[in-house]
């Protein structure tokens, strides 16, 4: 009756406090630095006991190790959130007329997503910063510092949730891109699984964060007597952060581009 009765006030308090929605967005940022934290600790205990390589590197290599593990657990939770809200769920659709404009639209679900995601930037930020420049240069920290306070504002005001989980889907690339490194790392450059994941890195970013972005772009202009609503700031970011990330992503896909030609060329 003790452990029911304790159970049944721990719940409570979730309800109450946790997961309240004044403090929601709060605790969904606060879940997402913890969540960092964890899946680093986890990362370095399954990869010194399965991965023979991992304790023959140094140990910023573990470290860039470790973080890569963490943006990659990050990156297929936002993709799979992102998917949801924006091609299977109906709370953003133009047919749902009682939750108000779109633009204007906000869930529990949807500003927990958003604020897991905004603890992930603020706690991978820090360690770019922290040990820099070995985990990434001034373009990593101007990409995280933009997608951070962009998803940030979207969380606290509500305002372009649907905008902003299409941006974040394009996280989809993320895991391919680490894998990339990782093989790198444990001396599979010449395998075949690299090739597979090149390939795999220049259709997913393909996809995600060149031809998505084109239909963001249209999405906007077609609903643009609702964008114009927005607040200011809110209206800047819909057009400031998708056009900054795209000439980020083209600059990338280029580079995406010839390394992959150079590696079919090696195989020739």
């Amino acid at each position: 009756m003790n452990i029911m009765s304790y159970q049944n006030q721990a719940e409570g308090f979730v309800k109450r406090y946790l997961l309240a929605d004044p403090l929601l967005p709060y605790t969904s940022v606060l879940t997402g630095i913890f969540l960092c934290k964890m899946v680093y600790d986890l990362t370095d205990s399954f990869s010194f006991i399965h991965i023979k390589s991992y304790s023959a590197v140094t140990k910023m290599k573990r470290i860039e190790w470790n973080n890569r593990g963490i943006s990659t657990v990050h990156a297929i939770f936002i993709s799979l959130m992102s998917l949801y809200f924006v091609f299977f769920s109906d709370f953003f659709s133009n047919q749902t007329t009682l939750q108000g404009l779109m633009v204007f639209r906000s869930s529990p679900l949807s500003n927990f997503g958003l604020g897991v995601s905004v603890g992930y930037f603020v706690a991978d930020l820090g360690m770019i910063i922290w040990l820099y420049p070995s985990l990434g240069g001034f373009e990593y920290i101007f990409h995280h510092s933009l997608s951070g306070v962009a998803v940030a504002y979207s969380l606290f005001s509500g305002e372009a949730q649907l905008y902003t989980y299409m941006v974040l889907i394009s996280e989809l690339t993320t895991p391919s891109i680490n894998l990339r490194w990782y093989l790198d790392t444990a001396g599979l450059k010449r395998s075949k699984a690299y090739l597979i994941n090149g390939v795999a890195i220049f259709l997913a970013w393909l996809t995600a964060r060149i031809l998505l972005f084109i239909y963001l772009f249209y999405h906007v202009y077609m609903h643009y007597d609702q964008v114009v609503e927005m607040n200011t700031f809110g209206y800047l970011l819909v057009f400031v952060v998708p056009t900054a990330l795209s000439v980020m992503n083209l600059m990338w896909f280029g580079k995406i581009v010839k390394g992959l030609k150079k590696t079919l060329e090696k195989r020739q």
